[in-house]
C-alpha cells in the first residue's frame, strides 16, 4: 500500500516495507516539514484510539521537540477536540493522529493551522514540498522543546457545546431520552457518555471500549450498522446515535430501528438553526444570515430546506476545508457535507459530532417528535453511489471536459465544473469526479427514487465508456 500524500497531510497502513507505507520514517519527515512550514512555538497533538495511535504519538511529539516546539499532549480525543484545543491554548497548529473512517490498519496525519482548521490547498502544497526537499533544522541541544500534558480538553469541549446559543440543555432534559451510541471502539467511547449525562441523557453504549479493534467496518454507512439496529428494532430507545473513530461524522438512526439517513443529519440540522436564526431576525433589530453551504456531491434537500426558510444555499468543491472557505465567504449560518459532517460556525469552523448531537435533540426536544417523524418532514431524495475503473493511462480531465460540453447545450441542464462535473436537472442530478488517489471516477446522482438515481448514474457511466 502506497502513502497517500494530500494537502490535508499523510496517510497510509502500518507495517510493512520502508516506504511502502506510514512508517516513522514518514511521519518524522513530515511532521518536519509541518513544523518547518508553521515556524511557532507550541502545537497541540490529539489521537484517536487507534492501536498504532501511541506510536505514531511518539514518534510525532519527539520530532515537535527536536524542532524546539512545547507540544501540547491532549491524549486521547475527537478530531473536533483537537481542533478547538489549537485555539484555546492559543496554538500555532494542531496535528491529528486519525484516519477518521478507515479500518484499523490505518492511521494518518491530519495538519491544522493557527486557527484550529485545516490546511488550505496552497498551505498543504508547501509543505509537501518542503517534505519532498528535506532540507531541515532541528533545534541546537539547548532549545530543544518539551511536552506537556492536558487532560482537560474533553471536558471543556463538552462545556463549549452546552454554551452553544441554540443547545437548549433545559429542553433536553425534561424531554429525558433515552439512547443508545455505537462508538466504534474508539474516543467516541471516552466523551460521549459525559456530553449524555451533561444532557441528562439516559444512555446504553455498544463498541464503547478504546481499543482500537473496531467491531466492524467503521464508516457509518448503513451496511456497517446493523447490530445497533437490530438493538433499536427491540425498543426502548428515543435516537441510535453512531460516530467514526474521530467523531467528526454523525449518523443516526430512528427508533423503530431505520436510518435517518447520513445525508439527513446536516439536513434536520440545518432546518433547525435556519428556524431558530429566522425567529432571532424577525424578533431584533441585527440581521443574521439564513445561508448554507454543503459540498457538490451532497443532497439536494439542504438547499429546498434553506430555501424554505427563505435563505440561500451555496455548492462548494468537495472536502471540508473548501466547504469551510465557501461558508466563510457567504457568511453560512450552518454547513456541511452529506456524509454526516456537520459545521457549525458559533463553535468552530470544523465537522463536530458533539454539536450535531446537541443541536438535533434540541430540535427534537424542542418540536415534540419521534425521529421517525421528523424525517419525514424532509424532501425525500435516494443517492446512488457508482465508480468508473479507468486505466493509469486514462486522461480523466480530457474526459469530464467531454461530459461538460456534450450537456452544456441541453437547455434542461445545469452544469458546474467547480470539481469535476456535476450537472443538475430539475428533478435529479449527477456528479461525476476524479479521485486523487487512484485511477477511478466517482460518480454520485441522486433523484426522488434509488431506481431514478441509479439510472442517472449509470447513463452518465456508459457516456464516459463510450468515450474511451
Amino acid at each position: 500500500m502506497t502513502l497517500i500524500k494530500s494537502i490535508s497531510g499523510i496517510r497510509g497502513t502500518i507495517g510493512g516495507h520502508t516506504g511502502d507505507t506510514l512508517n516513522p520514517l514518514d511521519i518524522v519527515k513530515f511532521t518536519t516539514a509541518y513544523a518547518t512550514f508553521i515556524g511557532g512555538k507550541k502545537i497541540v497533538v490529539g489521537r484517536d484510539g487507534r492501536i498504532s495511535g501511541p506510536m505514531v504519538r511518539d514518534v510525532v511529539c519527539g520530532t515537535l521537540v527536536g524542532m524546539g516546539y512545547e507540544v501540547i499532549d491532549i491524549g486521547l480525543a475527537t478530531t473536533p477536540t483537537t481542533e478547538l484545543a489549537v485555539r484555546w491554548h492559543k496554538a500555532d497548529g494542531g496535528i491529528i493522529i486519525t484516519a477518521s473512517h478507515n479500518p484499523t490498519q490505518w492511521n494518518a496525519l491530519k495538519l491544522l493551522n493557527s486557527e484550529g482548521e485545516f490546511l488550505t490547498a496552497a498551505d498543504g502544497a508547501e509543505v509537501l514540498a518542503i517534505a519532498e526537499k528535506e532540507d531541515f533544522d532541528y533545534a541546537p541541544v539547548e532549545k530543544l522543546g518539551r511536552v506537556i500534558k492536558d487532560d482537560t480538553m474533553n471536558q471543556q469541549h463538552i462545556q463549549s457545546v452546552l454554551d452553544l446559543r441554540l443547545v437548549d440543555v433545559e429542553a433536553i432534559k425534561a424531554r429525558k431520552f433515552r439512547v443508545c451510541a455505537d462508538t466504534i471502539n474508539s474516543v467516541g467511547g471516552i466523551i460521549l457518555p459525559d456530553l449524555f449525562k451533561a444532557l441528562g441523557v439516559d444512555f446504553e453504549i455498544l463498541n464503547g471500549e478504546c481499543t482500537g479493534q473496531f467491531a466492524h467496518n467503521p464508516e457509518p454507512l448503513e451496511k456497517n450498522l446493523q447490530g445497533i439496529m437490530d438493538k433499536m428494532r427491540q425498543g426502548g430507545f428515543d435516537l441510535g446515535i453512531v460516530v467514526d473513530p474521530d467523531v467528526d461524522r454523525l449518523a443516526f438512526i430512528c427508533e423503530d430501528g431505520k436510518m435517518f439517513g447520513e445525508e439527513y443529519t446536516l439536513v434536520s440540522v440545518a432546518d433547525y438553526v435556519l428556524g431558530a436564526s429566522k425567529t432571532s431576525q424577525t424578533s431584533s433589530t441585527s440581521s443574521t444570515s439564513l445561508n448554507t453551504v454543503s459540498n457538490l456531491s451532497s443532497t439536494r434537500a439542504l438547499r429546498d430546506v434553506t430555501e424554505k426558510h427563505g435563505g440561500k444555499y451555496t455548492a462548494a468543491a468537495v472536502g471540508e476545508v473548501n466547504v469551510t472557505t465557501k461558508m466563510k465567504e457567504v457568511g453560512a449560518v450552518i454547513g456541511g457535507e452529506g456524509n454526516g459532517g456537520v459545521i457549525y460556525p458559533e463553535s468552530h469552523y470544523g465537522r463536530d459530532a458533539l454539536v450535531g448531537i446537541g443541536l438535533f435533540l434540541s430540535s427534537l426536544a424542542q418540536k415534540g417528535m419521534k425521529a421517525s417523524e421528523l424525517r419525514k418532514t424532509f424532501p425525500d431524495y435516494q443517492i446512488a453511489k457508482n465508480r468508473i475503473d479507468l486505466t493509469p493511462e486514462t486522461d480523466v480531465d480530457a474526459i469530464l471536459v467531454k461530459v461538460k460540453e456534450m450537456f452544456a447545450a441541453d437547455s434542461e441542464a445545469t452544469v458546474n465544473d467547480i470539481d469535476g462535473v456535476k450537472i443538475d436537472f430539475p428533478t435529479k442530478w449527477v456528479h461525476l469526479r476524479k479521485s486523487n488517489t487512484e485511477p477511478i471516477i466517482r460518480v454520485y446522482s441522486e433523484a426522488q427514487t434509488m431506481d431514478e438515481a441509479d439510472a442517472l448514474g449509470k447513463r452518465l457511466m456508459q457516456v464516459v465508456y463510450d468515450m474511451q
